[in-house]
């Protein structure tokens, strides 16, 4: 057997530069530009591209990808301890090349497009010359595909696009957008629906309006109209019907991704949390001397460490598997504690923090808001609750009726009814 919780010593180096560059080159850009997606500002091109090229001299750029485009391929043991330390900056994502949407789209586009697409939309993407938006949200479907209406229909040699999409994320910035719809609406939801590339300069795409969540700089989340939208045969991402098992392969490595960050999130208000006990004094003595402060240090420190080895547990079974199947009720519960994790953490260092913990000032209020867009994003909590709970339940048989679980007997009593006799 081998359970082992150490790093590799050379690893371990490339972290320890990765944790000072983050804190020191890239934390700082957040205050002075805007969106990390808004690579067509000046002001990118001066600050986060001499950073990026750092990054891929030391071969840590798009470490999710393998060699052949351009990435480490590194297992997700790795990435998770890699995203920690993203997770604590606005822009570290997109500083070493792993950021959403444009990571999965990678990943998708590497697996399912064709020559051309590869080469039209996939090798800007991995350069981060361009950015792309992901769409498939749609005003009444969500988690449930069996209200999705957005429609292809054929058209000659090519398709016909029609429908609304939200939330498509970053749709204001992209070159591209892959978008979910219906070709076949006589099958099941889960076998009549097509995934396109979709340029973004295609005639008929309308973005009603742009949406922000909780603290973002910019509203980068569109609401998309999709009018006789017409692209050619060449623009759908895989075979016909296959939307739904592509965009699984996506979100399966995509919430994973997001519980590694949402680590150096918590971290980063756990740190902040310690700081503000041990400097600031109310009542005579420091905050860190008081009782329920420490209580709630405890708590912090307890429930990150449990979130963060069950993030590290999923991600040692995907490496071991290879297959998001086997790993789903892993991901489902990473997937429905992380919100928990962030919010209540947050909670405590906005509290300990008084009146500037509320303030734009400080990060917390924006943690929180961002804990409920991870319970919403990539699947609900509910969602992810249920399929763990089904996951778990496939393992277990009906109890035997004559002794319920709920109140089975000791097993020397248990024997004495099966056999007639007086238990010893």
């Amino acid at each position: 057997m081998a359970w082992d919780f150490e790093t590799d010593p050379a690893f371990q180096a490339e972290l320890d530069w990765m944790a000072q560059f983050v804190r020191d080159e890239v934390e700082p850009l957040e205050h002075v530009l805007g969106s990390p997606w808004n690579i067509h500002d000046p002001r990118f091109a001066q600050l986060v591209r001499p950073l990026q090229r750092q990054v891929k001299e030391r071969r840590l750029w798009a470490c999710h990808l393998g060699p052949e485009l351009g990435g480490a391929g590194y297992g997700q043991v790795k990435l998770g301890l890699m995203n920690e330390i993203l997770g604590r900056a606005l822009f570290a994502p997109i500083v070493f090349g792993a950021h959403a949407p444009d990571s999965g789209n990678c990943e998708i586009l590497a697996a399912y497009g064709t020559p051309e697409q590869k080469r039209r939309f996939l090798e800007p993407l991995l350069a981060n010359e361009v950015v792309s938006c992901f769409a498939m949200t749609e005003p009444q479907g969500g988690a449930d595909p069996k209200v999705f209406t957005s429609r292809a229909v054929r058209d000659g040699d090519g398709w016909m696009i029609d429908g609304q999409k939200w939330f498509a994320s970053n749709a204001r910035y992209a070159a591209f957008y892959i978008v979910m719809a219906v070709t076949d609406p006589a099958v099941s939801p889960y076998r009549g629906m097509s995934m396109f590339v979709v340029p973004a300069d295609t005639p008929g795409i309308e973005i009603i309006r742009n949406v922000g969540v909780a603290d973002d700089p910019e509203a980068t989340h569109a609401y998309l109209d999709f009018r006789r939208v017409r692209v050619g045969a060449d623009c759908m991402l895989g075979a016909p019907g296959e939307a739904f098992a592509i965009a699984q392969v996506r979100l399966g490595g995509g919430r994973v991704h997001h519980a590694m960050r949402v680590v150096g999130q918590a971290q980063k208000a756990l740190d902040a949390l310690c700081e503000r006990a041990l400097s600031r004094s109310t009542q005579g003595s420091l905050l860190a001397d008081k009782q329920m402060v420490q209580e709630k240090i405890a708590d912090a420190w307890i429930q990150l460490e449990q979130f963060r080895l069950l993030v590290m547990r999923t991600a040692w079974r995907i490496d071991k598997y290879h297959d998001y199947q086997k790993v789903r009720k892993d991901i489902a519960a990473v997937k429905a504690s992380m919100p928990k994790v962030l919010h209540d953490i947050a909670s405590s260092a906005l509290q300990v923090h008084g009146s500037i913990g509320v303030s734009n000032e400080m990060p917390f209020v924006g943690m929180i808001v961002r804990a409920y867009q991870m319970g919403l994003a990539d699947g609900p909590t509910e969602v992810h609750k249920v399929t763990l709970a089904r996951q778990l339940l496939r393992d277990y048989a009906p109890s035997d009726a004559l002794f319920p679980a709920y109140h089975r007997p000791t097993a020397a009593a248990a024997a004495a009814v099966r056999f007639g006799t007086e238990p010893s």
